[in-house]
């Protein structure tokens, strides 16, 4: 093999940093000298879990309420999309098919996310067409202004377990989507995990084959075309990421990944799993793989970048899709439980929801997470503290909370703040860790900052309306976590 000089090898070593080396790798194109991994030349990622879930599954009898899971992100202006899949429990209501395409908006990478609409974003096809048994793992491109493509995987009800990938049209992120009439644009390619425009032409990644490594996991495959409808051709050297070697953390495969390009590279962030039975059991986190071409890609040496033990009672970190807002990536993902105490029936052992892993890039950085949000607080009552998801302090330096509400003209006293902490994330103290009353006066908006020294990996919060007669609105905590 040949020798790279002042390669950045993340597959092959951990340092981020240019440096002389012997070892290479066989499938890597030559790198010019001065060729460096801007994503990654200051540090090493370091992994904060986010504040999960961000988005549950739907109430009794909407189409989602069985299982949600990820799909892909999108910004537009100062508004978030985030794309998924999910499937009802009574299909009488909702008619054949299994999975359906949803998606929920936010002003803030973490949320608060809230659903769009009531119904589907798309929907299966009618019965006989090739999408008519389920429509799942959605994939959406902005073109232009006015002009997004979505990329979708659709089965037959008579073939349940081959996956097609369909187009649809539309010139907003939040629809009406517009099924394309030749459907599907590539027959049989597994489940489309991402698409890349670059320099004219459209690159598309996609699980496949399904279950060639473990049940529903497999490598990376790369398909290429000219035009959003194809024709697409499957690249001849595939796939792009075979499956992490025997007794590797990700021998099991894949459930998909996202690329997307960045000075001068293709970066890939994506779910691999170490196999276990039952599947809920089955140990996914998140890795990293970057390409100079888009079809040779390395391996990051300190994969994995999120591990999966690190949030708590997180079976699995799967169908990632991640976004990159320097200094943050935000890794989307499905979020499967070890212990699923909230199973809608017996044996539903895959209770899933969808979650939010951030990796941050460089050693300075502010990170607003929401704590707890709440449009009303009625007189004398507390929120539980199952309402505030786990907050991760991990590589925290400092951690400033903000409290925020409203009251009303005759109110007489203002809320408090409980702070509780946690060794796991899953079991917090007895006593609060941190009380503060946020800044009252009647009739106004009411605002205060102050600074907490961490004690222990996770904290909880919960607030207390102190009045006796008036409600509260609009209360709102965020951590503030910052980095030196």
């Amino acid at each position: 093999m040949p020798t790279l000089n002042r390669l950045v090898l993340l597959g092959a070593c951990a340092s981020l940093l240019s440096f002389s080396a012997d070892c290479a790798f066989a499938q890597a194109p030559v790198v010019d000298q001065m060729q460096q991994n801007a994503l990654l030349t200051a540090r090493p990622f370091l992994h904060i879990s986010g504040p999960n879930p961000i988005i549950t599954r739907g109430a009794k009898g909407t189409w989602d309420e069985n299982y949600t899971e990820a799909g892909d992100i999108l910004k537009e202006n100062t508004t978030y999309y985030f794309y998924y899949h999910g499937a009802p429990v009574d299909h009488q209501i909702w008619g054949p098919g299994v999975y359906r395409i949803g998606v929920a908006s936010a002003n803030h990478p973490l949320g608060p996310w809230t659903k769009i609409g009531d119904k589907p974003l798309v929907d299966v096809g009618k019965p006989g067409s090739w999408d008519d048994g389920s429509v799942a793992c959605p994939v959406v491109l902005r073109e232009k202004p006015g002009k997004y493509f979505m990329w979708y995987c659709g089965t037959r009800s008579t073939v349940p377990n081959r996956w097609s990938i369909g187009l649809a049209t539309a010139s907003s992120p939040d629809g009406p989507w517009t099924k394309y009439s030749k459907n599907p644009v590539i027959d049989g390619f597994g489940y489309v995990s991402s698409v890349v425009k670059k320099d004219g032409k459209y690159y598309l990644y996609s699980e496949h084959p399904i279950g060639s490594s473990a049940d529903d996991y497999g490598p990376m495959s790369l398909a290429v075309a000219d035009a959003p409808e194809g024709p697409w051709v499957p690249w001849s050297g595939n796939p792009v990421l075979p499956v992490g070697e025997t007794g590797a953390w990700d021998d099991a495969g894949y459930s998909e990944a996202k690329v997307f390009y960045r000075d001068g590279m293709f970066h890939m962030f994506y779910g691999g799993a170490k196999e276990y039975v039952p599947r809920r059991l089955t140990q996914e986190s998140i890795g990293y793989a970057y390409s100079l071409d888009g079809e040779h890609f390395i391996k990051y040496g300190g994969n994995p970048v999120a591990l999966r033990g690190s949030s708590p009672n997180a079976a699995a970190f799967a169908e990632v899709h991640a976004f990159f807002e320097p200094p943050f990536v935000y890794a989307y993902h499905t979020l499967r439980y070890i212990d699923p105490k909230e199973a809608i029936k017996p044996g539903d052992f895959l209770t899933e929801d969808l979650g939010v892993e951030v990796l941050v890039t460089q050693s300075a950085f502010i990170l607003p997470v929401p704590v707890l949000v709440q449009d009303s607080l009625a007189a004398l009552s507390t929120t539980k503290l199952s309402e505030c998801p786990p907050i991760s302090l991990n590589g925290a330096s400092r951690v400033t909370l903000v409290a925020h509400a409203d009251y009303e003209t005759g109110a007489k006293a203002g809320m408090r703040v409980h702070i509780r902490s946690s060794v796991d994330g899953m079991n917090y103290d007895s006593a609060d860790l941190f009380t503060f009353d946020n800044d009252f006066q009647p009739g106004t908006t009411g605002q205060k900052t102050v600074a907490l020294e961490a004690h222990g990996p996770f904290i909880k919060a919960f607030v207390e309306n102190l009045d006796g007669t008036h409600a509260i609105s609009h209360v709102r905590v965020t951590a503030v976590l910052s980095g030196r």
